[in-house]
């Protein structure tokens, strides 16, 4: 086989080698067809016997089946051709064929020629030996052509697999008179051409390439048909009337214009035409851009650089009015009075914003256990000037353990407690001024106590105790009852 050893066209897959046209299967990745009725069971007998079969370039033929040879998808046959035998390959066959046919609307009559036999290997080694001269032909053919200078660009040839035949595809834009130049090249490569003229689309079709989006070109993987393409495709899309930008690789305005032309239609019968400025108090607004699928469009005041975006029911509405004779105030009001009401909105939404932010949220109490409306100091020394005794004694009573008042009253919070301020208790009073006045006593000197001292027990130094390598620190003077030093 001439094709690569990746490649599954001899095992009767589709999937290719992945090369995009450049394996010696002569493109077996160019407009592949999926046949999705091949596992549906339909019986021999009924299968229709026209084969679709794929040449160089893309370009497809049909053949019939006459001896019912068995054919996967793929494979290599020596198919009938008016002037002796070329190979190509299996595409398509089955029930998919018939529709095919109907859709290039191909008649199934007498024309269609058959299909010899699979290619066996020394057909291959001779359409191999007739695909080498192709490239050396084509660039010979140019250097002819600037000789006649000739108003043509020639884009390809291909050769036969018998060696007998070869096809020059040109294009060009006017009416070229080849018939010298085909003497020519029959006189120089002895063999017999034939011309066929192919428009500017179909070229960069057999040629391949890829386009600004980064895939492969449409023309040269799945699209057959070209359809018409129209300046007012990119009009209606609203995309800027750039040559550069709107042609493809072939010169033409590209395919994919019409793919979401129908989409944009759809949805362009909802959008007013605007083809006058709207007249308002402060000046005409023109257009200047338009957003189709959210129904907004954008104006601006005396050719400003400010656009304004309003929607198209807005606009329906000014365009009303302004053919009553009646002049809006700006494009988002009619009347001035609507400015102030909108305005005066605005502030009161400002103002519920700045009082949702502004207000102050409430400080937790550090302390739990404080009391309420004490002020910050010693719990203890509150709590004892609050209770009073008769709830001192049972306070104690109660707890056997000797717990303090100020747990219980922790734990109790009787309304009296609570309620009872600090300045009215008269027994608190009393109990501060006695803790005042101990704090104001006072307090013996330790020189004069040092000075009872006998006065040996002054003066002896004091030494340091040593067992062994351990040294103690000095001990302090204590009484002779603690242990000192007589």
């Amino acid at each position: 086989m001439a094709g690569c050893s990746t490649c599954s066209t001899s095992s009767g897959g589709t999937g290719g080698c992945q090369n995009n046209g450049s394996c010696g299967t002569s493109d077996c990745n160019k407009m592949n067809s999926f046949d999705w009725l091949s596992h549906m069971g339909i019986p021999q007998v009924d299968n229709f016997d026209i084969v679709e079969i794929k040449f160089k370039g893309g370009r497809k033929e049909y053949f019939r089946n006459v001896d019912y040879l068995a054919l996967n998808t793929g494979d290599p046959v020596v198919v009938d051709v008016p002037s002796g035998h070329h190979i190509g390959y299996v595409s398509l066959q089955g029930e998919l064929v018939r529709l095919q046919m109907q859709k290039r609307k191909v008649r199934d009559d007498d024309n269609i020629t058959r299909i010899y036999r699979v290619a066996n290997q020394k057909d291959m080694e001779k359409w191999e030996e007739a695909r080498n001269r192709e490239i050396p032909t084509l660039y010979r053919c140019r250097q002819i052509v600037e000789e006649f200078k000739l108003q043509m660009k020639m884009s390809d040839v291909e050769y036969q697999a018998d060696n007998s035949k070869a096809t020059f595809y040109y294009s060009a834009e006017d009416r070229v008179d080849f018939r010298e130049l085909i003497k020519s090249l029959a006189g120089e490569f002895k063999i017999r051409v034939e011309m066929r003229q192919i428009s500017l689309r179909q070229e960069a079709g057999r040629l391949g390439g890829v386009g600004v989006c980064g895939r492969e070109l449409c023309c040269s993987t799945w699209l057959v048909d070209f359809k018409n393409v129209t300046t007012s495709a990119a009009r209606y899309q609203n995309l800027s009337l750039n040559p550069g930008k709107l042609s493809g690789q072939c010169g033409r305005l590209k395919c994919c214009l019409n793919y979401e032309l129908d989409t944009y239609m759809d949805a362009i019968k909802d959008i007013p035409q605007v083809e006058k400025p709207l007249l308002t108090e402060s000046g005409p607004a023109k257009l200047q851009k338009t957003d189709i699928f959210r129904k907004l469009m954008w104006f601006s005041y005396n050719n400003d650089n400010d656009w304004h975006n309003i929607t198209c029911e807005r606009v329906k509405e000014i365009q009303e009015l302004n053919e009553q004779g009646i002049k809006v105030f700006n494009l988002k009001v009619d009347n001035s009075s609507d400015v102030v009401d909108l305005a005066a909105q605005s502030t009161r939404e400002l103002e519920l914003l700045d009082k949702k932010f502004t207000k102050k949220k409430k400080k937790k109490p550090r302390n739990k256990g404080r009391l309420e409306g004490q002020p910050n100091g010693d719990i203890s020394k509150t709590t004892q000037a609050v209770i009073p005794n008769s709830q001192k004694s049972q306070a104690t009573q109660s707890s056997g353990k000797g717990t303090s008042p100020l747990g219980n009253a922790q734990k109790q919070k009787t309304p009296e407690t609570q309620a009872v301020p600090r300045a009215e208790s008269k027994e608190g009073n009393e109990a501060r001024k006695k803790r005042n006045k101990n704090r104001n006593k006072p307090k013996p000197n330790s020189n004069q106590e040092t000075s009872q001292k006998p006065q040996n027990q002054i003066n002896k130094p004091i030494e340091n105790k040593t067992e062994g390598n351990r040294k103690f620190p000095p001990r302090r003077n204590q009484g002779p009852n603690n242990g000192g030093n007589e």
